[in-house]
């Protein structure tokens, strides 16, 4: 029987729905990776580009799912930012629901390549990380409504995708590539918890306990500020043994600005722009923690 609903989302409202202002999240740890693996000469094009994709792919899918399992659950339905495909009426829920499957599908494809290229063991990292995705909000027991969505990020979009590029292409990790794959986790759980800050009124409403939730408005908005400074710490010690890492501070004045926003007590749509400044912040510095590594190679 045909639903006699009229869905209005456009080519644009998809292309939000994947939410590009969080593709940073997927692009800064491949670029790290490939440059932490170009420090010990291991860097291989062909491998850095099929984990860009499964990172893409991934970041996509986990948004659209998102969408799917928070407008279903009637999450969205009184939230501050953009409207949702989902808890929007723009999109039958089917078809969000379909559109993660298919970004979760080219992640997998893309990562049994990447395996089958390097260890065939990650194929089985690469169905837990699409099983994270799904669960993060999916599920009857979403653990991102427990309080564990930026534990996750950090460990999924941080330590498993730098050190999983590193090892695909230099079939190795080093201490190096540990410090890259925490200052990009902890810049990646940054984007996060800034849009719980942002999120805490409805969700507290809506029983969504995400860490911002339990930690309250002060202590999140203090956690954002470690999360987003982290990184340049770790510039300092990667410079010890690569000084030509030290042009990743340029990339400061960015975090800086963000966290002044959130720590200025900014609500609601006022803490949006923060979200593309962690991001912006977090992909200059690991693309020019990179060229400080491979021009110190």
């Amino acid at each position: 029987m045909t639903d006699p609903r009229h869905y209005p989302a456009t080519y644009k409202d998809w292309l939000d729905g994947a939410r590009p202002h969080t593709w940073a999240n997927a692009f800064a740890p491949v670029v790290a990776g490939t440059g932490a693996a170009a420090a010990i000469d291991g860097a291989h094009l062909g491998r850095a580009l099929l984990a860009l994709v499964v990172a893409w792919a991934l970041i996509c899918g986990v948004n659209y799912a998102n969408d799917y399992s928070d407008g279903i659950r009637g999450t969205d339905d009184d939230r501050t930012g953009p409207q949702r495909l989902t808890g929007g009426g723009l999109a039958k829920p089917a078809h969000v629901k379909y559109a993660a499957f298919a970004c979760f599908g080219v992640a997998g494809i893309a990562g049994i390549a990447l395996s089958l290229l390097s260890a065939w063991w990650f194929i089985l990292v690469g169905a837990v990380c699409i099983a994270g995705a799904w669960f993060y909000t999916g599920g009857k027991n979403p653990y991102g409504y427990r309080g564990l969505g930026e534990i996750a990020v950090f460990v999924f979009f941080g330590l498993v995708a730098v050190l999983g590029t590193q090892f695909t292409q230099a079939g190795r990790v080093t201490w190096v590539g540990l410090a890259l794959a925490v200052g990009v986790g902890a810049m990646s759980a940054g984007v996060n918890l800034v849009n719980n800050i942002r999120d805490i009124p409805s969700d507290s409403q809506t029983g969504k306990i995400t860490l911002a939730v339990r930690l309250g408005d002060a202590k999140a908005r203090n956690l954002f500020t470690a999360l987003a400074l982290l990184p340049f710490a770790l510039t300092i010690a990667v410079a010890l043994t690569a000084w030509p890492a030290l042009i990743s501070l340029l990339a400061f004045p960015l975090a800086l600005m963000a966290v002044r926003t959130v720590n200025s007590g900014a609500q609601a749509g006022a803490l949006i722009p923060v979200l593309g400044l962690t991001g912006r912040a977090m992909l200059i510095w690991a693309v020019l923690m990179a060229a400080g590594l491979v021009f110190a190679s």
